[in-house]
């Protein structure tokens, strides 16, 4: 992989009294390990990229239109909402194109920090009693059935409570219960025949947002420090692909 210069834009300045975006991602990050977070946020080095998710943005995509045909018809979906019991429609709000942009989502500036907090989100739903639910798209192709008791989903589910938080600090009222929409592809099928098959589940989670806002101080902390938090005490491989990186000169 060819050396990339630590990046130079975008990197928090304790100086500045200009509010610095924080987006949800970086802010798991740092939940993950501090010290990627302030290599990446304070000296540009952040980790080495992953692969595109590209059917996984399709799947994102082609619900999302599904999704605003019946946004447009102010009635719910009949296999997602309906069949489940969710006395729910889609959300219409002027701003909704916003809040599911990657580059703008939905914003917060938290004026104790000057950290500018932002989310995009997969959808909004509105319940009967006008509370705002938060719906978040997911898909993978297993031959179990999905669910989201698996350790790693963690990150899953404090990506939904930022989306609850973010929408209350706009002044929405927003249910607990947040759904998922998951969707397994069936690779048990005896041929492709140029098409790929899902089993679609629509699962519940009671969100809190209870922790974010210690989270973002402590985030806060670690921004504003001269220097960089030690790794993770159970290791990080990110943090050692760094170091390796800086011992190869």
């Amino acid at each position: 992989m060819p050396y990339r210069p630590p990046r130079q834009r975008n990197l928090y300045d304790p100086e500045s009294e200009k509010p610095f975006k924080l987006s949800r991602t970086r802010l798991d990050r740092f939940i993950e390990c501090p010290c990627c977070f302030y290599l990446d946020r304070r000296l540009g080095v952040d980790r080495p990229p992953g692969f595109p998710f590209n059917l996984n943005s399709a799947v994102d995509a082609l619900l999302k239109t599904e999704f605003d045909v019946h946004r447009k018809q102010r009635k719910p979906h009949p296999h997602y909402m309906r069949a489940h019991g969710i006395d729910a429609v889609p959300f219409q709000h002027p701003e909704l194109d916003d809040w599911r942009n990657n580059f703008k989502g939905v914003q917060h500036l938290h004026e104790p920090t000057n950290l500018l907090i932002h989310g995009a989100v997969d959808d909004v739903w509105q319940a009967a009693n006008g509370e705002l639910i938060v719906v978040d798209y997911k898909a993978t192709s297993k031959n179990s059935a999905v669910s989201l008791d698996a350790e790693w989903q963690r990150g899953y589910k404090r990506q939904l409570e930022i989306y609850q938080w973010l929408l209350r600090r706009n002044g929405f009222t927003v249910s607990d219960t947040g759904y998922f929409i998951y969707c397994n592809g069936d690779r048990r099928r005896e041929e492709f025949a140029e098409q790929l098959q899902f089993e679609v589940s629509v699962l519940p989670y009671e969100g809190s947002d209870a922790w974010i806002e210690e989270t973002i101080l402590a985030a806060h902390h670690c921004l504003q420090s001269e220097s960089a938090p030690p790794p993770r005490s159970n290791g990080c491989e990110y943090c050692a692909y760094h170091s390796a990186r800086l011992a190869a000169g």
